[in-house]
């Protein structure tokens, strides 16, 4: 199969292998001049950057490249990128990587022209509209994985680092939607198949949560059963051979397509791994991977009915939720993610912290069942042992 598309939903996105070679056309169309492009340090030195700097210049545009970004994006890297970009006197962002770069782009392509902080645009109540719309500078995103599918989000999660404990933040406006998107699998060849797998599973992790979510929102359950599918057909495919540009062109869909879809809501999954994420600074899809067991069987008594009408369509051969959780368990031990926390160097000596940190995230609001700081320990406390249990035998929830 050799997939090239344009759409116009939820921006403009062309799909397609070697359509990075349309990103100088794009940033001029944005009325670009001067191009920042930002990405993260394993990526500043490959051919690809070299190569999307030659479509900028060959438009007639001026660049540089940003590349001072951790994996999980710090308030200190947006600062140091808005110092970068200020100085440079750019008036477009170029987003080219995985999610620590997307995210961080765009949260300083947000942010770099405002006279409020960072922080001030955290997604809580109105914040939003602090932000000059008209001072936000145009993005183009590039992803080099298939995972978070920042490419088509309207906000950014970013470490706060400044208080006793770090905390992951989501900054939010509606115009930090990218004006355009290049879906370009050429450029995950390389991808190895640990960081395919694991981000493939965050894929994975946005659309079900969002299909799980209690909020009303047809369309995004729509995609959500669909990204799932996906996931299911390509990501084994990618993750076996890396080169199958096929199953790589299909999971960056299904990346989009989660990220698309969960503006009907995260949950459980979510609230946990950016909790451990802030403290351990660990790879936010493999924490997705592994908790995605325990949280669905938490949240069994509200998604049952909704997870069996999806394994119909997924055409599981024991289309029920037990059906569907065994091939969760069996897909997470074909591309060999480890089926505990404690097995990545994550103990219970935060047990009551990353409750209480759960409970507050942003993204506890869509899970299926309300959670209190004590059941997200707990919760916690079933990922590091392995314990997969339907309910707790100390409290019975």
């Amino acid at each position: 199969m050799d997939l090239h598309a344009s759409w116009n939903f939820p921006t403009a996105i062309t799909v397609g292998a070697g359509c990075l070679v349309q990103l100088g056309e794009r940033c001029k169309s944005l009325n670009m001049t001067k191009v920042l492009l930002i990405t993260d340090p394993g990526l500043a030195a490959l051919p690809m950057i070299e190569e999307a700097i030659g479509y900028c210049t060959a438009a007639g545009l001026k660049s540089a490249v940003f590349a001072d970004i951790q994996a999980n994006p710090t308030g200190n890297n947006v600062r140091d990128g808005v110092k970068f970009l200020n100085a440079g006197d750019f008036d477009g962002v170029v987003a080219l990587g995985g999610g620590s770069s997307l995210d961080t782009a765009k949260a300083i392509a947000m942010i770099a022209k405002q006279a409020i902080t960072l922080w001030q645009a955290e997604d809580i109540g109105s914040n939003w509209t602090r932000v000059d719309a008209s001072l936000m500078l145009p993005v183009v995103a590039v992803p080099t994985t298939a995972g978070t599918g920042s490419e088509v989000g309207r906000a950014s999660v970013i470490t706060d680092t400044d208080g006793q404990h770090p905390i992951k933040r989501i900054i939010f406006h509606p115009n930090m939607l990218p004006a355009s998107v290049l879906l370009d699998p050429a450029l995950s060849l390389s991808l190895p198949a640990h960081i395919t797998a694991a981000t493939g599973l965050d894929a994975l992790s946005h659309n079900l949560e969002a299909y799980c979510a209690p909020f009303y929102h047809p369309m995004a359950e729509g995609i959500a059963i669909e990204g799932i599918r996906l996931v299911k057909e390509y990501l084994p495919r990618a993750v076996a051979n890396g080169e199958d540009v096929a199953a790589r062109t299909q999971m960056l869909v299904a990346s989009s397509m989660g990220a698309t879809s969960f503006q009907r809501g995260l949950g459980g999954m979510h609230a946990i791994a950016h909790s451990l994420g802030a403290l351990y600074n660990q790879h936010h899809g493999l924490l997705n991977a592994i908790l995605m067991p325990y949280v669905l069987l938490r949240n069994r008594s509200a998604i049952e009915e909704r997870i069996i009408r999806l394994s119909k369509y997924l055409e599981l051969d024991d289309a029920s939720f037990d059906g569907f959780l065994a091939w969760v368990l069996t897909l997470r031990t074909q591309l060999a993610i480890p089926h505990t926390l404690a097995e990545i160097g994550i103990e219970l000596t935060d047990e009551v912290l990353i409750g209480q940190m759960a409970a507050k995230d942003a993204a506890a609001a869509g899970n299926p069942v309300a959670l209190t700081d004590v059941e997200y320990s707990l919760l916690f406390s079933d990922a590091v042992n392995g314990r997969l249990l339907n309910t707790h035998p100390t409290c019975g929830c």
